[in-house]
């Protein structure tokens, strides 16, 4: 089946680009154009006519890839035309009539590349990451994982267990002979080593999936403490209904921003306060699962009126700053008790100190996106893989300690899978509609 899809963005532009993958890829260029198909990798400009009335619908350019040497590995062509919706729609159309050729799902281009041995996992989903990535720090972790450091250590550790299996594996097939000494401290000492390296990887404070997804930072607090204004002015537009009407903010309102080339989620919460209503409550329970799950708080509070018991005592515990507002309406010294807590004193209304608020925040994100690691965990699916294979590992270790080597291999074998799955060394059929269907459609 050959696919094909509009690669370039959606909307009016200069320049589309159609993209073509397939065995029909060669017989459509040449039905399109009445003409042979263009040397390789030489962009050749062509009139583009419908198939079915020849009527020209754009002149633009051909790229022709024969396959293997394509991005997918099958023979593939791109189409550059102009940008207007009716000139896309138009070649789209005529596109679809040919037999066996259809439009493409999400992510198959680059699905196709990793089924033909042209990319690994780590790489395509590097890919996508680098497609959505809105900050320099994103962009640049998605090239460092393009770059496939990850993938020669995984690669690495992968077939250092293999070698291990080797050994087992040889004492399982010849009972009678009795392994050296030294084999079997081999055995134990580059198991170990193997589960060394992964419990480093996995110590790596989840760096790599905050940069990928963003760094996550939740206002709570009392009720009128100016949180949604905070979130307002943080973002630079009305992103949250402000109003003196205590508990206004009934769910989490959320929004993305770019503090500095590091990507943010910030979000507002319901004011936290004892309440009958049934729908306020809910949002109160939302408020303190969000800061829960949260890497920063910024625990907001009225000047006149803080209360450090109960809850807000709970919150400032870790990962949090004080956000003291109305700063503007204090006429007394404020608690000494505040001392104690990374805190910050602002007015909202007056504009003031939100600089300084803006630089502890900025302190917390370099401190959480500090990693001198080349091998970055960005994926959840990559931690479940390296936590299961850590777990393995300490199984057969302790098979190994009672020579119990025959139950040992099997969870040699289990650990080395958990590896190779990262990486895409395995069958992952069940795993790869999830990860490819995160692309857009056209990559």
């Amino acid at each position: 089946m050959t696919i094909y899809a509009l690669s370039s963005g959606p909307g009016v532009s200069g320049v589309a680009i159609i993209r073509i993958s397939g065995p029909e890829a060669s017989e459509i260029i040449k039905l399109l154009t009445g003409k042979e198909i263009p040397s390789p990798r030489i962009a050749t400009l062509r009139k583009i006519n419908n198939i079915n009335t020849s009527e020209l619908i754009d002149e633009g350019i051909i790229l022709w890839f024969p396959g293997p040497e394509s991005y997918t590995g099958e023979d593939m062509a791109e189409i550059h035309i102009h940008g207007g919706k009716a000139v896309i729609q138009a070649l789209l159309n005529t596109i679809s009539k040919v037999k066996n050729c259809r439009l493409a799902e999400p992510g198959e281009f680059t699905k196709l590349a990793f089924q033909n041995g042209k990319l690994n996992l780590l790489k395509a989903e590097s890919i996508a990451d680098l497609i959505s990535a809105e900050t320099e720090i994103q962009r640049l972790q998605a090239i460092k994982i393009m770059k496939g450091k990850s993938s020669e250590k995984f690669n690495e550790l992968r077939e250092q267990l293999l070698k291990i299996l080797s050994f087992v594996e040889a004492k399982i097939d010849f009972p009678e002979e009795d392994l050296p000494e030294e084999n079997l401290r081999k055995i134990k000492e580059d198991s170990t080593n193997v589960l060394n390296e992964i419990n480093k990887i996995l110590n790596d404070q989840k760096v790599g999936e905050i940069i990928r997804e963003g760094f996550k930072i939740a206002i709570v607090g009392p009720t009128n403490a100016g949180k949604s204004s905070l979130l307002n002015n943080l973002s630079n537009r009305e992103v949250a209904i402000v109003s003196e009407i205590a508990g206004t903010t009934r769910d989490v309102v959320e929004t993305h921003l770019n503090i500095d080339g590091y990507p943010v989620i910030i979000s507002d919460t319901a004011g936290i306060r004892d309440s009958k209503d049934e729908i306020e409550k809910k949002g109160i329970k939302l408020s303190l699962k969000r800061a829960e799950n949260a890497d920063l708080k910024l625990v907001v509070v009225d000047a006149k009126s803080i209360d450090f018991s109960g809850f807000l005592s709970d919150l400032l515990k870790k990962d949090a700053i004080l956000v003291i507002n109305k700063s503007d309406l204090l006429k007394d010294k404020l608690d000494s008790e505040v001392s104690k807590f990374n805190h910050v004193l602002i007015s909202l209304k007056d504009n003031l100190n939100i600089d300084k608020l803006i630089f502890k925040i900025k302190n917390n994100l370099e401190n959480k996106f500090i990693s001198e690691e080349d091998i970055l965990i960005t994926r959840e699916r990559h931690r479940q893989h390296l936590l299961q294979c850590a777990e393995h590992l300490k199984n057969f270790l302790d098979k190994n300690d009672k020579k119990d080597f025959d139950k040992g291999a099997e969870d040699l074998r289990l650990a080395t899978r958990q590896l190779g799955m990262i990486v895409g060394k395995v069958d992952v059929e069940e795993i790869l509609g999830s990860i490819f269907n995160d692309f857009c459609i056209g990559k």
